[in-house]
């Protein structure tokens, strides 16, 4: 089993904080573990406190009055999650569910500030991940906007491929995951993915994608605002 100090420094969260500090955050870290599909919390429930994910991967989503899920992000250990309801006082305002098994530590909302209070340059780094986390929405907001959902997967083909650094890329996102995150079902996902398959975009074996004309790619991810 991880260590929990050390899993506290590998979180960008708490990066570059002081040994005292992270030891204080570590000594009021409770585990939790999750099985996969397990719920860490739901949408509107009050906020207890943040979660730090160790080992596995969550998904953080969004569901609709009808109960379709909207996926807004997933986060893979060492992560986060639950940051900005530790600060305006609101409840979660997304439910977070594991992917696989999970292991989190939780640290209390009471706990934290107290961490908080005693060394303030870590609400500053609360502050810059919640930052990051409302780039990424309004990222996720302009795609389920504009374009069809044929742009849509095309430009996030084309983002995967740049954030790997290169033209092949694990795809971490199942077809009814990618439906969910770009709003429309996976049955159009999936012959999307066939026609730029059947047109020599892209390969695809298992979930690892090799793009193989990042020309033509770029081209269907267009908007056409």
């Amino acid at each position: 089993m991880p260590n929990k100090t050390e899993v506290l420094t590998q979180i960008p969260l708490f990066s570059g904080l002081g040994e005292a500090e992270v030891q204080a955050l570590a000594q009021r870290a409770i585990e939790k573990r999750y099985t996969a599909e397990e719920i860490l919390f739901w949408e509107g429930e009050p906020c207890a406190g943040i979660f730090l994910i160790a080992e596995g991967t969550v998904k953080i989503f969004k569901t609709s009055a009808s109960g379709r899920e909207m996926m807004l992000a997933l986060e893979t250990a060492p992560s986060t999650v639950a940051e900005l309801p530790l600060f305006d006082g609101g409840p979660y305002p997304a439910s977070v569910r594991a992917i696989d098994p999970v292991l989190a530590y939780f640290i209390h909302k009471a706990d934290f500030y107290q961490v908080c209070r005693q060394y303030p340059d870590l609400a500053l780094k609360v502050l810059a991940v919640v930052g990051r986390r409302l780039r990424h929405l309004v990222s996720v907001v302009e795609s389920m906007t504009f374009g069809s959902v044929t742009q849509r997967l095309a430009r996030l083909l084309v983002d995967a491929g740049r954030q790997a650094h290169g033209n092949q890329f694990e795809l971490p996102l199942t077809h009814q995951e990618l439906a969910s995150r770009l709003g429309t079902v996976r049955e159009v996902v999936s012959r999307n993915l066939a026609r730029f398959r059947a047109e020599g975009l892209i390969k695809i074996e298992d979930r690892k994608v090799t793009i193989l004309d990042r020309a033509s790619l770029e081209r269907e991810a267009e908007a056409q605002l």
